[in-house]
């Protein structure tokens, strides 16, 4: 069982994710977090240069603090499980970034009027890792610096292949993955999970409109109550197979204790499936 953390609060989730880096790494740069939560909050609140603050509504600023703090507590638990190979601070670092940007191609810039961020459903992921790009060179970062954090974006594709994404390490890979693995845990976790389904097909819905409905896993539903009738299948089925497998299990990290105690990650999601398969008040 993890302390109380408002993933609503940024203050609140830097500090783990300041916590977490030193106690890792003692010797690391206590500025970089602050630093990176700084680069965060500029884009999603619209100060920065040419972009417009985030609008989607279920994939909000909210969503990449929830992905932020379950990808911190599951590297903190990996390397005090003995995980091999171990995460060096530079590739820790790149992941912080990683998991705070991977959601920026929602972004708008200043002169797209037309609908929400949401519409970018289907080309997000390229969109966030062009995004990472431009800020990362702004803020001087290395050529490998800024492919190794374009690479692990892609890991969350939810089509994405990712035996085919080029690592330039096996521990870039392996923050690739559980960036990806703290993606679907962090939302789908949540305890209001279930009741921002219907803001989530209203993502859906808005980049079937734009885009011609490309994406045949985003144009299949037919309404809100379908979406959430294939849910508890979608993690079962889909979710759950690709975390044992793309993924490696990296998530048993999160066991406690590990390897073989409950992993409250796990336990919330299939309490909110649960909810949806018995809703409240049913007999």
């Amino acid at each position: 069982m993890f302390p109380f953390v408002s993933t609503k609060d940024p203050d609140a989730v830097a500090a783990v994710v300041q916590s977490t880096y030193l106690d890792l790494f003692p010797d690391g740069d206590p500025s970089f977090v602050p630093r990176a939560f700084e680069w965060l909050t500029t884009g999603f609140m619209g100060r920065y240069a040419g972009y417009q603050a985030l609008d989607a509504r279920y994939h909000d600023f909210e969503h990449t603090l929830q992905g932020a703090l379950c990808m911190v507590r599951l590297l903190q638990a990996r390397a005090r499980a003995g995980g091999k190979p171990p995460v060096t601070a530079r590739l820790y670092r790149l992941g912080v970034l990683s998991i705070l940007l991977h959601d920026s191609g929602y972004l708008k810039t200043h002169d797209d009027r037309e609908g929400t961020g949401a519409k970018y459903t289907t080309t997000h992921v390229q969109r966030s890792a062009a995004f990472a790009a431009q800020l990362l060179a702004e803020k001087g970062f290395a050529h490998a610096d800024i492919v190794a954090v374009q690479n692990m974006i892609r890991c969350t594709g939810v089509d994405a292949a990712v035996h085919e994404i080029p690592f330039q390490s096996e521990d870039e890979r392996l923050v690739g993955h559980a960036l990806a693995t703290a993606d679907f845990l962090g939302q789908m976790a949540a305890d209001d999970y279930v009741d921002k389904l219907p803001a989530l097909y209203a993502e859906f819905a808005e980049a079937a409109r734009f885009d011609g409905g490309q994406s045949q896993l985003i144009s299949s539903y037919s309404g809100p109550p379908d979406l959430l009738r294939r849910t508890p299948a979608f993690w079962k089925d889909y979710v759950l197979p690709r975390l044992d497998g793309d993924f490696g299990g990296l998530y048993r990290y999160l066991n406690d204790p590990y390897p073989d105690g409950p992993n409250w990650y796990v336990r919330c999601i299939e309490a909110n499936m649960r909810r949806i398969v018995m809703p409240a008040g049913a007999t």
